[in-house]
């Protein structure tokens, strides 16, 4: 079949996790209670943290913009998900594609430098608790917001922007339930060399530094722990970090997932599976996470949902 510009195709097709009805009720009834918790946890993290004072800092501001992060990105993808399976329609415009994939990248580049910026404050918090309060002044984590947010919008466009320059054979199917620039690649009938090196650099850019910023803020941390005395202080110390440890163990062990399954296994399942878990459960886990293990926001939690439940 010849190729023809992706000007001549209005639409792709997104296939989704199964054909079956029965299958596709379940899995509609699932990713409705995801999409529900994960759409309320941050939601609710998000008032709490506006609501009390007492979390009117540098940690929790991050925080807060970690969870408005993790709805924009669940909402990129799961709700355009259950509208295919609701309406039985597959159908998805080239331009939507293009918005859909965009999007997804910003938002999970956001997470990914949101975590590094949370990583410095823990460790000005553990490294520096004397001066805390003058590094990490509003004026210093309104400029590492607005960076994060700015690095992010820029980051996504140069995958987006390539991905424009792709032409596609008559019928697109996308065996996923969004798109996802890999697989658009795998589809596209004309060259892809400039795309996957814009990838790989973008990837391997977006990947490295702010993990690198993570590892040495946690070496420093640890460092700077094992030189307290008493283990009521150590554990005092690596408490104040807990939550956000395990957030970043649950991204990076995420994204790990899908790199690898997209890499060594030639079947589409794993790579799915491996997305769901970073797309749809990540996002919804962070607020059970920050709440379970963070006693200033269990007592803010509590106090939100009490105001929330009184009469007034």
């Amino acid at each position: 079949m010849e190729p023809e510009n992706h000007t001549g195709i209005p639409e792709f097709y997104l296939l989704g996790l199964s054909e079956n009805p029965e299958i596709q009720s379940a899995l509609f009834g699932l990713f409705l209670s995801l999409y529900v918790v994960t759409i309320f946890g941050n939601l609710l993290i998000i008032l709490a943290i506006v609501s009390d004072p007492k979390l009117h800092t540098p940690m929790y501001l991050f925080l807060s913009n970690l969870s408005f992060s993790d709805i924009c990105f669940t909402s990129v993808t799961v709700p355009k998900m259950l509208l295919n399976i609701q309406t039985q329609r597959k159908r998805i415009t080239y331009a939507d594609c293009i918005a859909q994939m965009y999007f997804f990248t910003v938002f999970g580049l956001l997470d990914n430098l949101l975590l590094t910026v949370m990583a410095y404050d823990r460790f000005v918090a553990i490294c520096h608790p004397l001066h805390y309060t003058v590094l990490m002044s509003p004026k210093l984590c309104f400029h590492l917001l607005l960076l994060a947010w700015l690095i992010s919008i820029l980051g996504a466009l140069p995958e987006s922007l390539t991905a424009l320059s792709l032409s596609f054979c008559a019928v697109v199917e996308i065996p996923h339930y969004f798109c996802e620039l890999p697989e658009l690649l795998k589809l596209a009938c004309s060259d892809t060399f400039v795309n996957n090196v814009v990838l790989y650099i973008v990837t391997g850019i977006m990947g490295f530094f702010p993990l690198a910023g993570i590892l040495f803020s946690y070496s420093q941390i640890v460092t700077s722990v094992l030189q307290i005395s008493t283990a009521g202080g150590k554990y005092k110390a690596f408490s104040t970090c807990g939550s956000h440890l395990s957030v970043v163990s649950l991204f990076y062990g995420t994204c790990l997932g899908v790199y690898l399954s997209s890499t060594w296994t030639q079947g589409s399942w794993a790579g799915v599976l491996a997305s769901i878990l970073y797309t749809v459960v990540t996002p919804m886990m962070n607020p059970f996470i920050y709440s379970l293990r963070n006693r200033d926001m269990k007592r803010a939690l509590n106090t939100l949902l009490c105001n929330l439940s009184s009469p007034s």
